[in-house]
């Protein structure tokens, strides 16, 4: 699978591989929900299907 990003000037584009498996988006320093919409608007933007996965030891109870 690829996804092809548009970027300004120059450059057309360019592509990377995203394999089953791979963590490509990472959300740290703001509360849950927050990252949560935030990362829910960007999979919408991409072309593969996309899975929300939380640490195990996130504590939902102390949030920043």
């Amino acid at each position: 699978m690829y996804v092809w990003v548009k970027v300004k000037g120059d450059v057309e584009g360019y592509v990377f591989p995203i394999t089953p498996g791979r963590i490509i988006i990472e959300a740290d320093g703001v509360p849950f929900a927050v990252a949560k919409e935030a990362l829910r608007l960007a999979a919408q933007k991409l072309p593969v299907t996309t899975k929300l996965v939380v640490r195990r030891d996130y504590d939902f109870k102390n949030e920043n």
